[in-house]
């Protein structure tokens, strides 16, 4: 598994890793991702669907957001929809990787054009999952 989920640049200044909310239905996925990212430390919650992540949004800050596009109640594309129109500029423009099991169906410009910062495809390849962060994790710390 690859190292560079966390390193000296990805580290918050008080020596934790990233928050991350991980949006996803399924159980064994949702477990397995957890359990990679929090061996990187990052502290990571989760939620079920769209509806559970926007509140979830609304109550506490975040620094990434890895979210399921097929789930019930409200998918990936309505809620990163909502997201962008948050007030809070902070939330509105956070990172959020698109997670998928149907890829061949979107384009990388359609990601795009949804709000995605990136996506992730099912199977998730962790060693992709931890250089799509790293991008992420690096630009936060330059500013």
């Amino acid at each position: 598994m690859s190292d560079i989920l966390i390193n000296k640049e990805a580290k918050n200044p008080d020596g934790e890793g990233k928050n991350i909310l991980l949006v996803e239905d399924s159980q064994v996925v949702q477990n397995i991702t957890k359990h990679v990212l929090e061996f990187y430390n990052h502290k990571v919650h989760t939620v079920l669907n769209g509806s559970e992540a926007l509140d979830e949004i609304q109550s506490n800050d975040y620094d990434i957001i890895l979210m399921d596009i097929a789930m019930p109640n409200m998918n990936g594309i309505e809620c990163i929809g909502r997201l962008r129109k948050m007030e809070d500029p902070k939330k509105a423009n956070l990172p959020v990787i698109a997670i998928t099991g149907n890829a061949e169906f979107l384009s990388p410009i359609e990601f795009k054009k949804a709000g995605f910062s990136d996506f992730l495809e099912k199977p998730i390849d962790f060693d992709n999952m931890s250089r799509i962060l790293k991008k992420f994790i690096n630009a936060g710390s330059a500013k």
